[in-house]
C-alpha cells in the first residue's frame, strides 16, 4: 500500500502544476545576460501569443512534434536533441505568468549563432542549474531537461533581432 501512496503522491507532484499553471497566459518573457546591459522584456500580446510553453514532452498525450507545430514553444521539438555549441553570447529566458500575482514560471537558456542564424535552447538540467531545473520541473516536467536543442524559428527571429537592436 505505502508503494503505492508514495507513487501517486510524486504523479501528483509532477502533474498537477502543469495542470494548474496550464490556465494562465505567458504575461511577460525577458531576455537577459550576455552582451545585453539591460533586460530585454517583452510584454506584446500578439508576440507573447506566438510562444506556447505548454506543449511539447511532459504535456500529456504528446509523444512527437509535427513540422507544423515543432515550434510553438521556443524550441524546434521536431529536431530533437542538438550539439551543445560553443563560444556564443548565453542569454537568460524567463517566462512569467499571473498566477494570482505575475511570477517566473519557466527559464531556459538560448545561444544564436549570427554565422549560421540558427539558435539553440538549453533546458536547465539537475546538475548544472538548479534553481532553474526545480522551477521548471515544477512547471512542467518534460523529461529532456539537461539537454540543449534548436531554437524554434519563431523564436529565433524574434529573440534575435530584439538582441541586435538593444546591443
Amino acid at each position: 500500500m505505502k508503494p503505492r501512496l508514495a507513487f501517486l503522491f510524486v504523479f501528483l507532484l509532477l502533474v498537477i502544476p502543469a495542470q494548474v499553471f496550464a490556465k494562465a497566459d505567458i504575461s511577460k518573457i525577458t531576455i537577459q545576460g550576455g552582451d545585453l546591459k539591460t533586460p530585454i522584456v517583452i510584454t506584446d500580446q500578439k508576440t507573447l501569443a506566438t510562444f506556447d510553453i505548454w506543449s511539447g514532452p511532459g504535456m500529456g498525450g504528446w509523444t512527437s512534434a509535427s513540422p507544423k507545430d515543432a515550434d510553438r514553444f521556443v524550441i524546434d521539438w521536431f529536431h530533437g536533441v542538438a550539439e551543445q555549441p560553443h563560444g556564443l553570447q548565453r542569454y537568460q529566458v524567463s517566462f512569467y505568468a499571473k498566477w494570482p500575482t505575475e511570477r517566473v514560471i519557466y527559464v531556459v537558456f538560448y545561444e544564436h549563432d549570427p554565422g549560421t542564424e540558427q539558435g539553440y535552447i538549453y533546458l536547465p538540467g539537475r546538475t548544472d542549474e538548479d534553481e532553474w531545473y526545480r522551477l521548471n520541473v515544477g512547471t512542467i516536467f518534460r523529461g529532456v531537461e539537461g539537454y540543449w536543442f534548436r531554437a524554434g524559428s519563431r523564436w529565433d527571429i524574434v529573440a534575435s533581432r530584439l538582441i541586435a537592436s538593444a546591443r
